[in-house]
């Protein structure tokens, strides 16, 4: 039985690398993530245009990528391989190109396949020159064949992500309050393509269910869904589907609420909007559809199914109250998710690309206002995005002021090297008591080491991978599509 155990753990091993998850994140993110947010942008349109033409847009279209290169002084370019970027202190770095397409009413004035930023090449993963290759050709290459890849060369030095546990987005978390005029909270982190945006649902002592997001706060949540148009008192109560006596009050408290529009305008009313009605009704519809749960939709006609979310969040609320369930453990690793390369370099991108397009724009306008129409190549400055791409991973400093996600490789022997490519950190502040979140959890059993961990204020919170830890990857919309219909053929039902 043992000799059995030993021989599936060294298949496991032959198969597998310690870290196929994060170079599976990272191949994701080069395959198809990138094209997903040059999808998001879509286009971008100048505040300043030629004075003959009516409407002036950038359209942005396909993007590839080139395996890591080197243009040396004399202008040749060629192939350039891990071991000659650790020696000469250069970046591993692919380059991307964007096509960009300019319309001036209507019609395409220009297209062009510009080179819009040199991404650094996790070593081993898709784009990478060691990817695939055998002990043989590893060591020819000039590199360790048990080196497990899975980090970054910036400048020379080898750079390690370090990944990132976080609270699951779009989940339902319900919480008893101890003291205070509030009693019991629901909870759940909104996050969209665009928008993280954190929402809660309060309950008063005296029963009224108050919703708060991005800096709205405290709106009665019978408003809400008469602003989200189910006018009728009769239907709140389903949208529910609990019986307690708070829905009756909270029907009683927002009785005077008769449609849609009075439902916006009180909405206004609570965030203090001194401006003209049609504007009010105007910013509150934005709101509603924009920052109101952006995960479910952000359209006007996925209103009903926010409605349904937000009845889903006070029936749990009501559950926790009635005591029928219990309050959501926030340390347990179902509630958990750990970010991995990929999903951090996304971060990364779609901030680096807004700047980009920002840039872009600036360049052309300040050409119109001299009389010139620009061309593609001369409005894209590559250098900006390469160079604050390249400082991130260089320094740690990222995006939504996060500082030390990424870290020079620990060299010291092969184990602190994997010990170092396993880390998992927590957002949690170190100087926070936080003992439960420090604790170890059931459900850390195969998927967290028990032992590994700084002493010290870190403790708890820093922590490692498993050997046999495997993350799954984040999946593309049409494989989650299928997914439902598989779900559906079996009997599962979509709320409408």
């Amino acid at each position: 039985m043992t000799k059995d155990r030993i021989d599936i753990v060294q298949k496991y091993f032959e198969e597998n690398n310690f870290v196929q998850s994060n170079i599976e994140s990272f191949d994701s993110f080069v395959d198809w993530r990138l094209q997903k947010l040059v999808d998001e942008l879509k286009e971008a349109v100048p505040a300043v245009i030629p004075p003959e033409a009516e409407e002036v847009k950038f359209v942005f279209g396909n993007v590839r990528i080139e395996k890591p290169s080197l243009i040396e002084a004399d202008g040749a370019k060629r192939v350039i391989l891990p071991a000659e970027a650790r020696m000469r202190d250069l970046t591993y770095a692919a380059t991307i190109y964007l096509e960009i397409s300019l319309i001036i009413d209507g019609k395409e004035r220009e297209r062009q396949e510009v080179k819009i930023m040199d991404l650094p090449v996790m070593l081993k993963s898709k784009y990478c020159y060691l990817y695939g290759l055998s002990r043989e050709e590893l060591i020819n290459a000039g590199e360790d064949p048990y080196d497990t890849g899975g980090y970054f060369i910036i400048n020379g030095t080898e750079r390690a992500l370090v990944l990132l546990e976080d609270l699951a987005s779009n989940q339902i978390f319900v919480h008893t309050e101890k003291s205070g005029p509030i009693t019991h909270t629901a909870r759940v982190f909104s996050a969209s393509s665009l928008y993280k945006i954190p929402h809660i649902i309060e309950r008063g002592k005296d029963g009224i269910f108050l919703v708060s997001f991005a800096g709205n706060k405290k709106i009665p949540a019978t408003v809400l869904f008469k602003a989200l148009g189910y006018t009728k008192d009769s239907s709140i109560p389903s949208l529910i589907g609990i019986d307690d006596e708070d829905i009756m009050i909270n029907i009683i408290n927002g009785a005077e609420v008769k449609n849609e529009e009075e439902g916006q305008e009180v909405i206004a009313k609570e965030m203090a909007m001194l401006i003209p009605r049609e504007q009010k009704l105007q910013k509150v519809q934005y709101i509603i559809n924009n920052l109101l749960l952006p995960h479910i939709g952000m359209k006007s006609e996925d209103r009903t199914r926010k409605a349904i979310f937000i009845g889903r969040m006070i029936k749990k609320l009501l559950l926790l109250k009635q005591g029928k369930i219990q309050a959501d453990d926030k340390d347990h690793y179902m509630n958990k998710r750990v970010r991995m390369a990929g999903d951090l370099l996304e971060d990364l991108f779609r901030a680096n690309l807004k700047v980009l397009v920002g840039d872009m724009l600036y360049i052309f306008q300040r050409g119109v206002r001299r009389g010139k129409v620009l061309t593609i190549p001369s409005i894209v400055r590559t250098k900006l995005p390469t160079q604050r791409v390249k400082s991130a991973l260089a320094t740690g400093n990222w995006t939504g002021n996060r500082q030390g996600v990424s870290q020079r490789l620990e060299r010291d022997n092969a184990l602190a090297t994997l010990s170092h490519l396993q880390r998992v950190s927590s957002l949690l502040e170190a100087t926070r008591e936080s003992f439960e979140a420090r604790q170890l959890h059931p459900t850390h059993w195969g998927r967290l080491c028990p032992l590994e961990s700084p002493e010290g204020k870190q403790i708890g919170l820093r922590k490692n991978l498993a050997l046999l830890a495997t993350i799954t990857p984040e999946l593309k919309e049409e494989n989650i599509s299928d997914n439902f219909q598989t779900l559906q053929h079996l009997g599962l039902r979509r709320i409408e």
